[in-house]
């Protein structure tokens, strides 16, 4: 007790002495404006990335100032608002005695097909144009892969970038994204839609049909991991009450842009299927995570959501729309589920599973957005039609985000077990003028490569895996004889590296190592065979288990690029 009494007066002489109490002081400016910001939003934790997008969208920063004022404002430490804010590529915090960023930023994608399309060019012959007064900077994969290369000013992205097409955008300040025609929630009632949403909430309908059809379709997670759509409402509604829905629109995937295509023409179908699931799995709530990049699908989905609730065609769950703030790593269905939370975007150890305990340590029904797009046509014309639509022994039907050497680079409807030379003949219009094909990723950065002698594979779950691919989210990425396979598989490392969360050290320690070996005109085979095999058995999440694909793939089929 006279201890405490003694440290007691010491702390008060120090207070005195200095003047202040210990820590960092709140400013009065910077919580006048975080108050103004937040307004009459309640303090939640979950909710803390979107207040970090408030400061950050007003100014343009977030400044040391700031992350001390909302952490008083949301009775959180510092140290937990700063991690936050810093795990994400676009929050820009500016520590005491920086300088701020410049008003503007243009970023340029850096990822493998606008690399093809000459991204690194056009970055450099930017900062030349625009001078010092614009930041022009590098991003990962902005999801519009058939467009490179592109550039983004502010969130206004430039398709088919040049420095003629940028610079005028900088000078008219014209910063966010237009939206285009797409069908709005009173055309999509007329073409019948929410009709099916209707019947079952009003009774018409029971669950049990509609989870035999789902199961009967063989429609599986277009996320990437494939698990069964129908088998997986099954799991979820077998679990206790109260359950929760999360929709997963992070697709950072290089090479993929499909969720994008369907948001941008038809929302309302994607947004039928989360109230007939959510029906069907007795869910309570719906939480919607939208990658940041996809600023117009943001701009869509409130403005639907918003007329959907203002005249519903039948009783809604809650739907919260969320924003991601640039991490790939939140494509994986757990580190999702920590940004809804409000924390940084680090996968989860399992078990448990999502299914069992999710979001907010509910049983979760997690699903890609492109999965939910399919569930109206489905129920509508049976599981057999759309099983009945695959090739070469598959079925269903697959959206193929297709980029790199095609004429007609873009989203690709086709039958699931289209080859990649079928793909290129029949829909993409042939390769460009003047390049033949040389090799593939038939699934992202993280699918592996292929040689086009090794082009009348099936394209479909569980087909690639024999040669060490897989086809994930279905990014095909077309390379050329102008391309080598080997430069492919640095840019796709270099993307590991920069996008690896650093929880687990064999992945963020395995790529940034496997890079620096890559980067090397022979590779030292042996120690990056050594190193794949530590990423793959002991990373925490698929980012580290999947980087070695490209490396192996090098070294199986293009083993004279890299001697």
């Amino acid at each position: 007790m006279e201890e405490d009494k003694l440290a007691s007066a010491d702390f008060r002489r120090d207070t005195m002495a200095r003047g202040k109490p210990k820590g960092r002081m709140v400013e009065s400016t910077a919580a006048a404006e975080v108050a103004a910001l937040l307004g009459d939003a309640p303090p939640r934790r979950d909710l803390l990335i979107e207040y970090l997008h408030h400061i950050q969208d007003r100014y343009g920063h977030i400044s040391a100032a700031h992350v001390v004022a909302l952490a008083r404002e949301m009775k959180l430490a510092m140290t937990e608002v700063y991690e936050v804010a810093t795990f994400y590529h676009h929050f820009d915090v500016v520590k005491e005695g920086e300088a701020t960023p410049p008003a503007l930023t243009v970023r340029v994608c850096d990822s493998l097909s606008c690399e093809l399309a000459g991204a690194s060019g056009l970055m450099d012959a930017l900062k030349r144009a625009l001078g010092d007064g614009v930041r022009v900077i590098p991003a990962p994969c902005l999801g519009r892969c058939e467009q490179a290369p592109v550039a983004v000013v502010g969130q206004n992205p430039v398709a088919r970038a040049s420095v003629d097409k940028v610079k005028p955008v900088v000078e008219s300040k014209k910063t966010t994204c237009r939206v285009g025609k797409y069908i709005g929630y009173d055309e999509y009632r007329r073409d019948g839609g929410y009709r099916i949403a209707a019947e079952c909430l009003a009774g018409r309908r029971d669950a049990e049909p509609i989870l035999k059809t789902m199961e009967d379709s063989g429609l599986r997670g277009l996320g990437g991991a494939g698990f069964p759509a129908g088998r997986k409402w099954r799991i979820v509604r077998g679990e206790l009450a109260p359950r929760v829905m999360a929709v997963n629109i992070d697709e950072g995937e290089p090479g993929t842009f499909k969720d994008r295509y369907y948001l941008e023409r038809d929302p309302h179908r994607f947004l039928e299927g989360v109230v007939i699931a959510a029906w069907t799995v007795q869910i309570a709530e719906v939480y919607i995570y939208l990658r940041d990049e996809y600023a117009g699908c943001r701009a869509i989905l409130e403005r639907e959501l918003k007329a959907l609730q203002a005249d519903p065609p039948c009783p809604l769950p809650p739907i919260h729309l969320r924003r991601g703030a640039g991490a790939y790593i939140c494509g994986e269905e757990s580190a999702m589920i920590e940004s809804i939370e409000g924390k940084r975007g680090m996968p989860r150890l399992r078990p448990p599973y999502v299914a069992q305990v999710g979001l907010f340590g509910y049983p979760t029904l997690e699903h890609n957005m492109e999965t939910l797009y399919w569930v109206r046509a489905i129920i509508e014309k049976g599981g057999d039609w759309f099983a009945s639509q695959g090739r070469h022994g598959r079925k269903g039907l697959r959206s193929f985000s297709v980029s790199g050497r095609v004429k007609k680079p873009g989203v690709h409807l086709a039958p699931a077990g289209i080859t990649v030379k079928e793909l290129i003949a029949e829909y993409c219009g042939g390769m460009l003028p003047g390049h033949r094909f040389y090799a593939y990723l038939p699934g992202g950065a993280s699918g592996g490569i292929l040689p086009a002698g090794m082009g009348d594979i099936p394209l479909d779950f569980d087909t690639l895996n024999l040669h060490g691919c897989f086809i994930g989210s279905a990014a095909v990425i077309i390379l050329s004889d102008k391309d080598k396979a080997a430069a492919a598989a640095r840019n796709v490392m270099k993307f590991f590296a920069d996008e690896s969360c650093g929880q687990c050290t064999p992945c963020r320690v395995g790529t940034a190592k496997a890079l620096a070996l890559m980067e090397k005109p022979r590779w030292d085979q042996g120690l990056l065979e050594e190193l794949s095999q530590a990423m793959a058995d002991a990373s925490i999440c698929g980012l580290g288990q999947a980087a070695p694909n490209p490396i192996r793939s090098v070294i199986k089929f293009f083993p004279h690029e890299i001697k």
